[in-house]
C-alpha cells in the first residue's frame, strides 16, 4: 500500500457490473472461503456484513444464504426472497459468476429432495409427516391452482408463526421459482377446517408438475395482435372530487384466453397534478407518453406483452400490460425507472392474475 493510502485510505468504489462484483469476490474469495469453512469463525462479520453492502450498491433486493455445499466445496445462493421482478436479475448475476475452484454459485433456492428434511420456528416443526395439502376447485376460475396447506398443530395462538413456517417449508421443499409460478392462491388451514380430500405433502409435487404441463398445453402459441382492436374511456370522481380518466383495450378485456398471459405488469409515475385537479401539466403529459412509447417499443404484443391500457388520477399514472412471462418486463421497467428517475418518482409491481381480476371494474357487460 502506497504511503498515500496509508495516510488517507485507499477510496472505495461502489460496484456498478456483475463482472464487477464477481472481480471483487474473486479477490476475497480465499478467504470467504476459510470463514464459511471454520466453525469458529464469525460468519455475520467476515462474510456477511462484507457481502452484503457490495450487493446492495449493485442492486437492492439480493438476498443470500451461504454454507458448505460438502467438505471441498463453499455454496454461495443469491435469492430474490419471493420479489418476482428481482428474479431475472439474481439469474443473471450468477449466469455470470466465473469458474472458482471450492465455490458452487445458485441461483434462487432450490428444491429439497430430502423428504426427512425439518424447518423448526418457535417450537413448531414442520416436516413431511404433519403437512398436508388439499385442492379447491374454482368453478369460476378453472385454470386457478387454489391450494390449502393443513398443518396438523395449527391452532389460534400459533397461527402467525404456522403460516409464516408453512411459506418457508414451501419455498424449501418446492423450490423458489416453482412456489411462485405454480401456486396462484395459498392459504394455511387445519385439518378440521378441510372440505376436500388430503393429500399428502410429498405429492404436491407431482399435483403440480400435472397441473402446469396441462395449463401449457392449453395455452401454448396464443397471440394477440392488438393493431384493430378498439378502446374506451373510463371517466370517474374521486372522493375528493378529483377526475379519474382512464383509456382501456375493451377488446382485450373481453378476450376469452387472459390466463395465456397470467402475469400482470403496473407501471406508475407520479407527478405534480395541475392545481386542484390532479392530472398532468402539457410537459408531464408528453414526457409520460413518451415513456409509455418506450415501454412498448420493447414489450411488443406479438411477443406476448399486451399494453391493456392506462389510468391518470390524483397525481398518479399507471400503464397495465398482460403479460406471458415476467423477465423481460422486469429488465425494461427497471431500466425506464433509472433513466426517467431525475423527472419522476416510478415504480412498478409484477403479479400473477390468471383472469386479470383487477380489470373487471372495466367490465362495460
Amino acid at each position: 500500500m502506497s504511503l498515500f493510502n496509508k495516510i488517507f485510505g485507499s477510496k472505495h468504489v461502489p460496484i456498478t457490473s456483475n463482472s464487477e462484483f464477481w472481480t471483487w469476490f474473486r479477490q476475497n474469495e480465499k478467504t470467504f472461503f476459510n470463514v464459511l469453512n471454520n466453525k469458529k469463525a464469525d460468519v455475520e462479520t467476515d462474510f456477511f456484513n462484507r457481502i452484503s453492502p457490495r450487493l446492495n450498491e449493485l442492486k437492492e433486493g439480493y438476498y443470500f444464504l451461504a454454507g458448505m455445499f460438502d467438505e471441498q466445496t463453499a455454496e454461495l445462493i443469491i435469492t430474490a426472497d419471493g420479489d418476482i421482478p428481482n428474479i431475472v436479475f439474481v439469474e443473471e448475476l450468477i449466469a455470470s459468476a466465473p469458474k472458482m475452484e471450492g465455490w458452487k454459485f445458485t441461483a434462487l433456492k432450490q428444491p429439497n429432495n430430502d423428504d426427512k428434511f425439518v424447518i423448526t420456528m418457535d417450537k413448531c416443526e414442520f416436516n413431511h409427516q404433519n403437512i398436508h395439502f388439499c385442492v379447491n376447485q374454482l368453478e369460476d376460475y378453472p385454470d386457478e391452482i387454489d391450494i390449502s396447506i393443513i398443518y396438523d398443530g395449527l391452532t389460534d395462538l400459533n397461527a402467525g408463526t404456522v403460516r409464516n413456517g408453512v411459506y418457508i417449508f414451501l419455498d424449501n421443499y418446492l423450490g423458489e421459482l416453482d412456489s411462485l409460478m405454480n401456486i396462484d392462491n395459498l392459504s394455511v388451514i387445519s385439518r378440521r377446517e378441510a372440505d376436500t380430500e388430503i393429500i399428502p405433502v410429498t405429492k404436491l409435487k407431482s399435483y403440480l408438475l400435472w397441473r402446469q404441463k396441462e395449463f401449457i398445453e392449453k395455452y401454448e402459441g396464443f397471440r394477440h395482435d392488438t393493431e384493430n382492436d378498439l378502446y374506451s374511456t373510463f371517466e370517474a370522481t374521486l372522493e375528493n372530487g378529483n377526475p379519474l380518466i382512464a383509456i382501456m383495450n375493451t377488446t382485450l378485456l373481453d378476450w376469452d384466453a387472459k390466463a395465456s398471459h397470467p402475469w400482470i405488469v403496473i407501471f406508475r409515475t407520479k407527478f405534480e397534478g395541475t392545481k386542484d385537479s390532479g392530472l398532468p401539466n402539457n410537459e408531464d403529459y408528453e414526457l409520460m407518453n413518451q415513456i409509455e412509447d418506450e415501454i412498448m417499443e420493447q414489450l411488443k404484443d406479438h411477443d406476448g406483452y399486451l399494453n391493456l391500457g392506462r389510468q391518470t388520477a390524483d397525481g398518479e399514472r399507471e400503464i397495465f400490460f398482460a403479460c406471458r412471462e415476467f423477465r423481460l418486463p422486469s429488465k425494461v421497467l427497471y431500466s425506464i425507472r433509472q433513466k426517467y428517475s431525475e423527472h419522476f418518482e416510478t415504480s412498478y409491481e409484477i403479479y400473477k392474475d390468471k383472469y386479470w381480476k383487477w380489470f373487471d371494474r372495466f367490465n362495460q357487460g
